[in-house]
């Protein structure tokens, strides 16, 4: 924020001294308007120097030089309105690259957002809340249903329901019985139980994953301007016709012509103008893309690494199929089984609740929910039992047996009525519609290679991504597991990693390119990636990286028709056919002509996708 305001200033003071002076001027007092296009060249030129040294202090040179030798060059000549001409050039173009590096990528200060900052503590015959630095291994918690697990523990009572998608990406709720482990950041589904910590909260998953991405993030290398580049070549070649023009004619105002022709406002300019333009398109269809460094990144991505659950897949599960056992009909079973579930909030119950939206249901009687296992009681005046096949089949009163259908990644409810086993509803978490196409557009777009990394079991995984062609699939990882698969992943080119748990901001932060599932991603993957996707789809990725491509391309487009019309101009300058003032001029003109083709970005169109009214 300190150094936009820095900018506005100097772009302020460079605009109101070359107005100032050009009045002056105009009313017959040239000396005056002399200081007072100085007065506007001093700041801008204290800042560019200021700039400089701490560019070498890095070691590294960019084309400011050049734009610093001329401003002085034509202040020490005594050509300040040279001078004046070049530093609103260059104030501008700070500006510009300032309002781009604005829209980067936020503060992580919502990271721990999902985390409590408490937690209820037994404390003899009672209950206490206690700031998390206070809990120690032993310690048992109460953990209410809807909360989140604070530390690492284990499970003191006779069991818990909890959801860890945003941990390890199985995307199915898990029953944890007495001892066994629980993660922090675990969400408790079901009624509430006590935690027997073993961690403090400073050592626990969770804090762990936060560290992660932190180092991750300070690990990725920054990516280097675009106009940078070309600073050696273009500032060497600057010099040497500056000197040589003032070492053939005797003139060191020929060499002050060269130097402002050679400005290289083109570059400073309208690089970010062409990559803002790219970024505010990108936004029409969806993507927001964090700065003008993360859009160039974005086009030109090699491999493609892909989250599974809430990713590739809905993250949510769904109805795959009904096999009936008796004379119910799959419509039939379904609205039973849902009009039963109504009165559940387990999330398998209110997927099938979901998969008879549109269908009148009665209202239960009698209600008896088994938590984790299933839910009794009367439909329409049939007794319905409803849960995982074991469950049901003890209450039918038959011999427990194993489901009939076992696929990997999927869960089995059983429907019991009036005594008799009904059927079987399968569900499963869906890959998302369109993924075959979308992955092969990707491809046409430049990206070689595809890989699936999930935290889920590995015969999920295969399952899920069966006739997708993907190149590779990682299953079974941890955090820091999908950070080195990214980091391995780099040798082979720019990385993309596509994601929305906590689990996989490290990743996103690892990455080249991380991509956020925004509108219904964790907090901390939306912060640490470069782009989210602001609608649950992950269609917008394509039109993204073409806006991306494409706006990189007129950027390049700018930046060789504004080196080439300079290097005409310098040459121009340097057999004195210019003067400082009219190289400024000519500049201006240069300018004008490459930022008006970089706001080309602005019209275009992808080949793929149409933006929707929920993206726009």
């Amino acid at each position: 924020m300190l150094a936009d305001r820095a900018d506005v200033a100097l772009l302020a003071v460079a605009v109101l001294g070359l107005l100032s002076g050009l009045g002056l001027m105009a009313a017959g007092w040239p000396d005056a308007a002399a200081l007072a296009f100085g007065a506007g060249v001093i700041p801008v030129l204290a800042a560019l120097l200021a700039q400089i040294l701490l560019s070498l202090a890095r070691r590294e040179v960019g084309l400011d030089i050049v734009a610093a030798l001329s401003m002085s060059a034509a202040l020490i000549f005594g050509e300040t309105l040279a001078a004046a001409v070049v530093a609103l050039m260059y104030s501008g173009g700070t500006f510009l690259e300032g309002f781009a590096a604005g829209r980067a990528r936020r503060e992580m200060t919502d990271l721990l957002s999902r985390v409590p900052r408490t937690a209820t503590l037994h404390r003899g015959d009672g209950l206490v809340e206690v700031a998390l630095d206070r809990i120690g291994p032993g310690d048992l918690l109460l953990i209410r249903q809807g909360a989140v697990a604070p530390v690492d523990g284990t499970v003191a009572g006779p069991g818990a329901l909890l959801d860890q998608s945003a941990l390890t990406g199985e995307s199915m709720p898990l029953r944890r019985t007495q001892d066994q482990e629980v993660m922090s950041g675990s969400t408790n589904l079901g009624d509430a139980f006590d935690l027997r910590a073993t961690r403090r909260a400073a050592d626990s998953t969770y804090a762990g994953i936060v560290r992660l991405m932190e180092t991750a993030q300070a690990s990725k290398a920054p990516m280097a301007r675009l106009a940078d580049r070309y600073a050696m070549l273009f500032l060497a070649v600057t010099v040497t016709l500056a000197t040589a023009a003032w070492w053939v004619t005797g003139d060191p105002i020929r060499a002050v012509a060269v130097l402002v022709v050679a400005t290289p406002c083109p570059l400073i300019m309208a690089v970010p103008v062409a990559l803002v333009a790219g970024m505010s398109r990108a936004a029409h269809f969806g993507v927001l893309i964090k700065g003008a460094k993360p859009l160039e990144a974005l086009a030109g991505i090699r491999t493609l690494i892909l989250d599974k659950t809430g990713t590739l897949t809905q993250g949510r599960p769904r109805i795959v199929s009904v096999q009936p056992t008796g004379s119910l009909s799959p419509d039939q079973m379904i609205r039973l089984a849902a009009a039963l579930n109504q009165a559940s909030g387990h999330p398998i119950a209110q997927a099938i609740v979901a998969a008879a939206a549109g269908t009148p249901l009665p209202v239960p009687a009698a209600v008896v929910e088994t938590p984790g296992e299933g839910v009794a009681g009367i439909v329409d005046g049939h007794a319905v039992v409803v849960g995982g096949t074991d469950f049901v089949l003890a209450q039918l009163g038959l011999a427990p047996t194993d489901a009939p259908l076992r696929d990997e990644g999927a869960v089995v409810v059983s429907l019991g009525v009036d005594g008799v086993l009904a059927g079987h509803l399968v569900l499963a978490d869906a890959l998302r519609p369109g993924m075959p196409a979308l992955l092969a557009g990707l491809r046409r777009r430049g990206i070689g290679r595809i890989l699936l990394a999930t935290g889920d079991r590995r015969a999920v995984a295969m399952a899920v991504t069966r006739g997708l062609g993907l190149d590779d699939v990682q299953a079974g990882l941890s955090p820091d597991d999908k950070v080195r698969l990214v980091l391995s992943a780099r040798g082979s080119g720019p990385v993309m990693m596509v994601g929305d748990g906590v689990n996989d901001a490290p990743a996103l932060a690892a990455a080249d390119i991380g991509v956020a599932m925004g509108a219904r991603g964790a907090a901390a993957s939306a912060e640490a990636a470069d782009v989210v996707l602001l609608v649950d789809r992950l269609d917008p990725l394509l039109p993204g990286i073409e806006i991306a491509q494409r706006a990189r391309r007129i950027a390049l487009q700018s930046v060789v028709a504004g080196i080439g019309l300079s290097s005409l101009g310098m040459i121009a300058a340097a057999l004195g056919h210019l003067s400082p003032v009219q190289g400024a001029i000519l500049q201006e003109v240069i300018d004008v002509a490459v930022i008006l083709n970089a706001l080309r970005a602005l019209r275009i169109m992808p080949e793929q996708g149409d933006p929707s009214s929920e993206a726009a």
